[in-house]
């Protein structure tokens, strides 16, 4: 037999089995029987710009625990491997790389820089997929889309037209967030709200007749674009000017006052000045008025000439001069310092600007329904289920969806408008005429479609709709979106949406919900901090499996989990305790001979065999019982007690001397090991895929060759990667009992020598009144003598039994066990010693009640007194166990 090595190399390992499983094809569904039940799950796709973050090892050790599970329990696993085109961010990227060549994408045009950007993602897009596969993700890379690919595209157009017939797709002009540095429209969702210093500017607006009206407002450059002042119908202060006409200061152009209830009497003045064209909720006031709707601003955030002698200014340069000149003209009446919500593009980071703008929309409100009902009749499962107040509250307001971006990478929008009549002809295919007077004169809308347009249809899409394909009959829908709660609306919602409407049923049973990843001070990893911890860098360091088993162990669903780098090396070390264990096991079948095996195996097993067999078992249940709730975590941390704890700190220990025995009772030991470790094994090998593959592998191989009829019971498979999930063998309750009688007892025992100071290689006498227990007792004799290190001779096991003089002693229920003080230290030396130590802290305790007693307690600071008090304490404490001690001894 070839010995393990004495380490475990996860950096020669982990690279070497993936692709091992990969050419032989376990990561494919078709590796189990085609009647074999589906099991899918469609990756988050990464963007292609993407490098390997926190999030995305997150998302990878949660999916492929439940694909590997799955698979071992025999269903047909497939997990859809892809990437998405990121439209704005690789566009940026595409930018940037042009710019350092001296040109630009205008310069270029956008033939070329679409094939730019294809050679592009040709030359990197791949890069994410390739870490992906370091973390040992099971993806069937066969089945791998992209956004951008054929049928992906062909998807995304029938989607489109569809919508557009059912009368939800429009174009029209709405105030959308424009990103001046990306030149796009971006959704709500693309939005990020910060809170940041600014200042609350109070001025007059005069009234039309004389007098003022009292405004104060964050943005004075938007007074160019005002339509409107509004108070509330209730306020007595402003009920006087309901009605009247006020003039935009500067322009003096003519603007009404009017009530509405949404003015906040208590905000500023509780005068609001509106400005339809760059506010949206002074949009919606707009809407009820009839207000006009004027845009102050170019694309660019320059004034335009609604800006009067403003045009061409910046948006903050304009606020610092109209201010300036208000001032001039005796209008404003104070500043003052103010926290407001500022709006920042996700991608770009500037400000966005509420703009008037024309645009493709999605009128989502029918699809929310259908979603908000999948929810509610129990069709989907949110894990967490808090998230559901969150998807409601969402779903219940959802505003119309600007699905069009002024970009060129991306799903140009399928509409063509004719030169010649004007008509919009919008189709799957691309058309050679206009359909309704049949010139060839037709113009494609330049635009492109919102990513996560695309990215709402990856689960079926993925799968071959519209085409009615075999994957798509056999996996769909899908079981399980895992995915991060941040983008439960991004992407979540919409995927359910676009399900429920295109192909009339859910996309997934259930979605789970996991955190962000911090770091181990549970701060946001950021590169601002220097805290980001690079998951490749990790891997490096302590292999895949630590990461991994850390990611899922450290945590709960929907919560955040503060990743600190000591807890990744405990985990390694976990791998290399498996790899020991491993070790000790396949060099165990060197001792035990083929003739050894018992005609009855089930009689043949001790108390301790049965103990660890009934505690697999417990392991299993529970482990299947927490896995199905998703409750991961729990799941791998309830593994880890058992293999380490139970199994690898007392059972292996108790095989030492059982096999020392020879005989059938060294073959069954042997079993016993060999059929817990499969077991846990299989159990662990969803957490920490590559250690445990390479342990069963060495496991399997000493037991072949051996050749002693040690196997599973279904016989050894060619991988674990493709073994069955475990099941429960035996359940013995009683003599579970029995050997946690015996472990406690054990354990009890050496917590006294340790408090008695005995040298770990002594052997010490021992007296049990084992009562009822007397058979077990006297049965578990040889594992007495060798885990708690008794004497054998100096042993006494009996019914009942007097306590000796000068003796520890045990009460553990049925049983009382006295340990010798004779036995265990030098009396003499031991009393000689706690007499030294005692009159040491009594000179120290003297002197501190001394100090407390003098003027000191009465002049030093309170908190030097009370650190005094409590040495005092401490030391009493000290010196009455001492003296406890010396009663003891006689």
């Amino acid at each position: 037999m070839i010995e393990m090595p004495k380490a475990y190399d996860f950096s020669a390992t982990e690279e070497r089995l993936y692709q091992w499983w990969e050419e032989n094809g376990w990561f494919k569904p078709e590796a189990r029987p085609d009647d074999a039940q589906p099991f899918v799950i469609s990756i988050p796709p990464p963007n292609i710009t993407g490098e390997l973050h926190m999030g995305h090892a997150m998302f990878v050790a949660l999916e492929d625990l439940m694909i590997r599970r799955a698979r071992m329990q025999g269903r047909a696993a497939l997990w859809v491997p892809g990437v998405d085109h990121a439209g704005i961010a690789t566009q940026l990227q595409v930018e940037k790389l042009l710019r350092s060549e001296g040109t630009s994408r205008l310069e270029v045009g956008r033939d070329e820089f679409l094939r730019r950007t294809w050679e592009w993602k040709e030359k990197y897009g791949s890069h994410i997929t390739r870490q992906l596969r370091r973390l040992g993700a099971s993806c069937d890379w066969d089945r791998e889309r992209f956004t951008l690919d054929e049928g992906l595209s062909a998807a995304v157009r029938e989607a489109f037209v569809r919508l557009y017939r059912m009368g939800l797709i429009y174009q029209g002009e709405y105030l959308v967030n424009w990103s001046p540095g990306l030149q796009t429209a971006v959704s709500d969702l693309e939005v990020e709200h910060h809170q940041e210093q600014g200042t609350l500017y109070y001025f007059n607006y005069p009234v039309m007749g004389g007098g003022f009206l009292p405004v104060a407002t964050t943005r004075p450059e938007t007074i160019m674009g005002d339509t409107a002042v509004a108070v509330h119908p209730d306020d007595d202060r402003y009920t006087e000017y309901i009605g009247k006409t006020a003039l935009v200061p500067i322009l003096n152009r003519e603007i009404p006052i009017i009530a509405d209830e949404y003015v906040d009497m208590t905000f500023g003045t509780g005068a609001l000045k509106i400005t339809p064209g760059h506010d949206l909720n002074d949009f919606e006031i707009g809407k009820r008025h009839g207000l006009a709707i004027i845009s102050a601003m170019n694309k660019d955030v320059t004034m335009n000439e609604q800006a009067g002698p403003y045009a061409g200014l910046d948006r903050e340069e304009a606020r610092a001069k109209i201010w300036a000149d208000m001032t001039a003209a005796g209008l404003t009446i104070r500043t003052e310092p103010y926290t407001t919500n500022v709006p920042r593009s996700q991608r770009g980071g500037e400000i966005v600007e509420p703009m008037i703008s024309k645009q493709w929309f999605v009128n989502a409100k029918p699809m929310a329904e259908m979603a908000l009902a999948a929810v509610h009749s129990g069709r989907i499962t949110i894990v967490p289920d808090h998230f559901i107040k969150i998807w409601d509250n969402w779903l219940e307001n959802i505003r119309p969806w600007c699905i069009s971006r002024q970009l060129w990478w991306g799903h140009r929008i399928p509409v063509w408008t004719c030169e010649a009549c004007g008509h919009q002809t919008i189709v799957t295919v691309d058309p050679a005429h206009c359909e309704q007077c049949g010139s060839s004169r037709l113009v494609q809308d330049p635009d492109v479609l919102d990513t996560w347009f695309s990215s709402g249809l990856w689960p079926f899409s993925t799968l071959g709709w519209p085409e009615q394909t075999a994957d798509l009959a056999r996996f769909y829908p899908t079981d399980v979106m895992e995915t991060g709660y941040d983008i439960l609306f991004f992407w979540v919602a919409r995927m359910v949406m676009s399900a429920a409407l295109f192909t009339n049923d859910i996309p997934f049973h259930t979605v789970y919900l996991h955190g962000l990843v911090r770091d181990g001070n549970g701060r946001k990893m950021s590169k601002t901090y220097g805290n980001v911890t690079d998951p490749i860098d990790v891997i490096r360091q302590f292999g895949a499996d630590a990461l991994r088993f850390t990611l899922l162990t450290g945590g709960t669903p929907g919560n955040d989990l503060n990743l600190a780098i000591e807890r990744v090396e405990s985990n390694r070390n976990f791998a290399n305790k498996i790899w020991n264990v491993t070790r000790f096991v396949t060099r165990s079948f060197e001792r035990v001979d083929a003739s050894d095996q018992p005609s009855d195996l089930m009689a043949a097993y001790s108390t301790a065999d049965r103990w660890i067999l009934s505690r697999l078992g417990q392991t299993i249940t529970n482990v299947d019982r927490l896995m199905d709730g998703y409750l991961f975590g729990e799941a791998g941390r309830q593994i880890y007690e058992f293999l380490w704890n139970e199994f690898a700190d007392w059972y292996v220990e108790i095989a030492k001397v059982q096999i020392g025995a020879g005989g059938a009772v060294a073959w069954t030991t042997l079993s016993v090991l060999v059929t817990v470790l499969d077991h846990g094994l299989r159990l662990l090998h969803p957490f920490i895929p590559f250690v445990t593959e390479e342990t069963w592998q060495q496991l399997r191989s000493a037991a072949l060759a051996a050749d002693i009829g040690i196997s599973p019971a279904e016989g050894w498979s060619k991988a674990l990667i493709i073994a069955d999930w475990p099941r429960p063998i035996l359940d013995d309750p009683a003599a579970a009992a029995d050997f946690e009688l015996l472990r406690e007892l054990i354990r009890r025992i050496r917590n006294a020598r340790a408090e008695q100071g005995v040298e770990p290689s002594r052997y010490i006498p021992a007296i049990i009144a084992a009562g009822d227990k007397l058979t077990l007792m006297e049965s578990q004799r040889d594992l007495l003598v060798a885990l708690a290190r008794l004497d054998d001779h100096g042993l006494t096991i009996a019914t009942t039994a007097t306590s000796p003089a000068q003796a520890v002693t045990l009460a553990l229920g049925p049983l009382t066990c006295y340990l010798p003080l004779a036995g265990m230290i030098d009396l003499s030396a031991e009393r000689a010693r706690l007499e030294k130590e005692e009159a040491g802290l009594a000179t120290q305790i003297d002197r501190l009640v001394g100090l407390l007693n003098s003027p000191f307690a009465e002049k030093a600071p309170e908190a030097v007194v009370r650190k005094e008090r409590e040495k005092l304490a401490g030391l009493e404490a000290g010196r009455r166990e001492i003296l406890e001690r010396l009663a003891e001894l006689g």
